[in-house]
C-alpha cells in the first residue's frame, strides 16, 4: 500500500524515535512535518528524508504561542494533517519523596500538555475532512506502575488515559488513535532528564541492557500504526508484562515491591547520591 501525498507532523522529530518514524513515513510517500525545539536538529532530519515536500519547523509544545503559529503554518502550507504524533518529550526519575514541584510542573506541561496541544490544534481539522490518525508517545511507565520514575509514570499515564478516551470520543467521525508504550531502548532521552540525578545513570543503564532499538521500535509503532492498532507495545518483553499484570496482579505487584529494593540500591549507589 502507498501512502503518496500524506501529511504527517511529528513533535520531536530532530532524535530519537521522533527522527525515526519520519523516515518510516517518508518511506510510504508521504510529507513530513519534522518539529523540535532546536533548529539544527530539525533541519538534518528533514533534508535527510527521501522523498520531497517535508517541512523543517521549530517549535515547544510547552509554549501555547509557538503551537498556534505551527498550526498556522501547516494549514497555509498543507492544507491540515492526516496523521498527528505527538512524540515530544522528556525524561523524569526519582520518587514522589524528595521530588520538587518545579519537576513537577515542568514534565506535565511537556509531556502531557504537549499532547494536549498537538490535539487541541489539529484535531478539529481531521474531525471537519473525516480522516484521520493521531499517535502519541507514551511508555510502558504508563501501565507498569513502577518504582522509582514517579512523575514520568505519571505523566505518561496521563497521555494513555488521554488517548484511551479521546478513542471514545472521536469514534465515528473517521479519526483513529494510538498510543506508544515503550519501555527502555537505547535512544538519547536521558540527554533531557530532569529529577532525582541518579535517573540519568540507572536509565542508561537499562538502556544499555535493552534487546531494543531505535529501529527495531519504530519498525513496530509504524507497522501498529498502519494496522489501525490502539495500544502499541513494541518492545519485546512488555506484552508478557503487559498479561501478567492484568491475569495475575498480586504476583506483578510482588515483582514490582522486589524492583523498588533494586532501584533503591540503584539510586545509593549511583556516583551522585547523595
Amino acid at each position: 500500500m502507498t501512502h503518496a501525498f500524506e501529511r504527517v507532523l511529528i513533535t520531536g522529530a530532530g532524535s530519537g524515535l521522533g527522527l525515526a518514524l519520519a523516515h518510516r513515513f517518508a518511506r510510504d510517500g508521504a510529507r513530513v512535518a519534522c518539529v523540535d525545539v532546536r533548529a539544527d536538529r530539525v533541519d538534518a532530519a528533514a533534508k535527510a528524508l527521501p522523498g520531497e515536500g517535508h517541512l523543517a519547523l521549530v517549535a515547544d509544545v510547552a509554549d501555547d504561542a509557538q503551537m498556534d503559529a505551527l498550526r498556522d503554518r501547516i494549514l497555509a502550507e498543507w492544507g491540515g494533517l492526516d496523521i498527528l504524533v505527538n512524540n515530544a518529550g522528556i525524561a523524569s526519575g526519582g520518587p514522589l519523596v524528595g521530588s520538587s514541584m518545579e519537576e513537577w510542573h515542568r514534565i506535565l506541561e511537556i509531556n502531557v500538555l504537549g499532547v494536549v496541544r498537538g490535539c487541541h490544534r489539529f484535531l478539529p481539522g481531521m474531525v471537519a475532512q473525516g480522516r484521520g490518525h493521531v499517535l502519541s508517545t507514551a511508555s510502558f511507565a504508563a501501565l507498569a506502575g513502577a518504582p522509582g520514575i514517579m512523575s514520568y509514570g505519571v505523566s505518561k499515564a496521563a497521555v494513555y488515559t488521554l488517548s484511551e478516551q479521546l478513542r471514545a470520543e472521536l469514534h465515528g467521525t473517521g479519526v483513529k488513535v494510538s498510543v506508544a508504550c515503550p519501555a527502555f531502548f537505547k535512544t538519547n532521552l536521558m540527554e533531557s532528564a530532569i529529577g532525582a540525578p541518579e535517573v540519568k545513570t540507572f536509565g542508561e543503564k537499562m538502556m544499555a541492557r535493552s534487546p531494543d532499538t531505535v529501529d527495531t521500535v519504530a519498525d513496530r509503532v509504524h507497522a501498529g500504526v498502519r494496522k489501525g492498532e490502539f495500544l502499541i507495545l513494541p518492545t519485546r518483553d512488555e506484552p508478557m508484562r503487559w498479561r501478567l499484570k492484568r491475569w495475575f496482579p498480586e504476583f506483578y505487584f510482588r515483582q514490582l515491591c522486589r524492583m523498588s529494593d533494586r532501584v533503591r540500591k540503584a539510586y545509593s549507589a549511583a556516583p551522585n547520591a547523595g
